[in-house]
């Protein structure tokens, strides 16, 4: 069946096809690389995403991707280093890295960015998120809630102050939670905040997926990659900053000699695919997670036309085109 859909948004890659965008060498030329071969995904706009980092790293990476002049770079997506310290709901990022919540440091990275810092993952309970939240969400950056181990009243305070998000809900938190209340209870049932995915069969059992998009509703769920350089490559080591990472054959990311995760291969039209194989939606429901729904959460409209053969059977999205002359 072939299919006409809009340009497909990712508001967190952390690499694609060799490219890690947090990697010490980063060049304009790589970043340049990585959009293009995401196109080929159908991906035409993203928020390349920066980890926790030293404010000397962060800001080396963040100067090359604000300097490039790429439509399909919509700003960046700063993952860090406000988020809780605790083993599990940090998941990946260095512990060294973690701080606390300050205007002066923020200020520092947007300048940095020149500006172009559009969305910001923090755990609330990080001293001086809350009014950090405040202070961005009046500068027009949207907060996401993530990696976190926040109480109830904690994460219900951080939505009071304007956070809209909950970043990849069902992962960056504790392993073992409480029956309730927990993290993922509270971010769920929170009706003013949309919900992120990683929908590649690893990070969410697709029983897992179907209860999710179920309860928080088609419209206020977000399709992402949380893609690394390991994405549209073959089996190996890879890099997402400073830790290492290795891809094995069956598509998962993970620390080496270790259970836990780091990020993902996941491609936007599999994204697409395995949450229609996995919730039962018709995948003209599907699409607007990975396109429109995103697009409109920062400000923007999707960029170009992608053309896609789909199995209805299979489950599997294709892409054969993108155009985006139009635009």
């Amino acid at each position: 069946m072939r299919l006409t859909l809009p340009g497909f948004v990712d508001l967190q890659v952390n690499g694609f096809g060799g490219v890690d965008f947090n990697g010490a060498a980063l060049s304009a030329a790589e970043v340049e690389e990585a959009l293009d071969s995401m196109r080929t995904t159908g991906v035409t706009r993203c928020l390349p995403t920066l980890i926790t980092s030293s404010f000397a790293d962060f800001a080396a990476r963040a100067r090359v991707i604000a300097a490039i002049d790429h439509p399909a770079c919509a700003g960046i997506h700063m993952e860090g280093p406000y988020l809780s310290p605790e083993d599990g709901p940090r998941g990946a990022h260095p512990r060294r890295h973690i701080i606390a919540a300050t205007m002066e440091d923020f200020l520092r990275r947007q300048d940095a960015a020149a500006g172009r810092i559009r969305l910001v993952t923090l755990a609330p309970e990080v001293p001086g998120a809350l009014p950090l939240i405040e202070h961005l969400v009046h500068a027009g950056v949207r907060v996401a809630i993530g990696h976190t181990a926040a109480e109830p009243s904690t994460i219900a305070d951080a939505i009071a102050a304007g956070a809209t998000l909950a970043t990849h809900l069902g992962n960056g938190c504790a392993a073992v939670l409480p029956r309730h209340p927990n993290v993922i209870w509270e971010l769920l049932a929170a009706d003013g905040v949309l919900a992120s995915l990683i929908v590649d069969g690893h990070h969410l059992p697709p029983s897992t997926v179907k209860s999710l998009v179920r309860a928080k509703g088609a419209q206020r769920t977000v399709l992402i990659t949380d893609a690394i350089s390991a994405a549209g490559s073959s089996p190996g080591r890879f890099t997402l900053g400073d830790v290492d990472t290795e891809l094995s054959a069956d598509g998962r990311v993970s620390l080496p000699g270790t259970p836990y995760l780091a990020g993902s291969s996941l491609t936007m039209d599999q994204a697409i695919g395995n949450t229609v194989r996995f919730t039962g939606l018709p995948i003209d429901h599907v699409v607007p997670m990975a396109s429109s729904i995103p697009a409109a959460y920062i400000g923007i409209p999707p960029r170009g036309r992608v053309t896609a053969d789909w199995d209805p059977i299979a489950h599997r999205l294709d892409v054969t085109d993108v155009n985006t002359t139009d635009q």
